[in-house]
This record gives C-alpha cells, structure tokens and sequence, in this order.
C-alpha cells in the first residue's frame, strides 16, 4: 500500500507541476501528451521499483493503477483550467495506466 500511495504522489507532483506550466507557457502545451505519458511511466517505475516487483501480475497492474491515477489527477486539473476536453480525461488515463504498466513491467523485467 505504501509503495503505490508513494507512486501515484510522485506522479500527481510531477503531472500538475506539468500543467501548471503548460497553462502559463502556451507553448508547452505540445508536451502534454508525451510528457504525461513519460510521468506515468516513471510513476510505474517508481511503484514496482519500491514494491519489489515479486510478480508480474503485481508489477504490471500496480503500475497501472500509479500511471493511471496521476494522470486522472493531472488531466482533471488541466481540464477546471481550460486547457483540455472533457474527452482526454478517459482517453489520456487509460493511455497513462498502459505506460504506467509499462514502467512496471520494465522493473520486473531487469529484476
């Protein structure tokens, strides 16, 4: 439990630090997408890195719930700004929960 509440802030941190800045330099609002995905990824990383990855089951669908929360977070913030649509919320998280399962799987595999 620790490791994936330790995750998920890591990754709302970062996300928010992300659109925060995207909302006040126009042009950084290219890098949403890539940025938000890479976030995820590390949020992955950052769970199955401190959980141990003792299974695949664990390291792939607690990188997901990490990557896919910060990024729901992160995309709700950007959207009660203005900067996204509604239909990114959906759309971004189950992108993020795949790269955050990814992170995981990435630690499991070099583990």
């Amino acid at each position: 439990m620790r490791s994936i509440l330790i995750a998920t802030t890591v990754g709302v941190v970062l996300q928010v630090v992300m659109v925060v800045i995207g909302h006040n330099v126009p042009a950084a609002k290219s890098m949403f997408g890539p940025g938000g995905m890479t976030i995820s990824l590390v949020a992955g990383v950052c769970f199955a890195w401190l959980a141990g990855a003792n299974t695949w089951s664990g390291a792939l669908l607690g990188g997901a719930v990490a990557g896919g929360v910060c990024a729901l977070i992160g995309i709700g913030v950007s959207y009660l700004l203005g900067d996204v649509p509604a239909t990114l919320i959906a759309l971004g998280s189950l992108g993020s929960a795949a790269a955050g399962a990814a992170g995981g799987a990435v630690v499991k595999f070099f583990s």
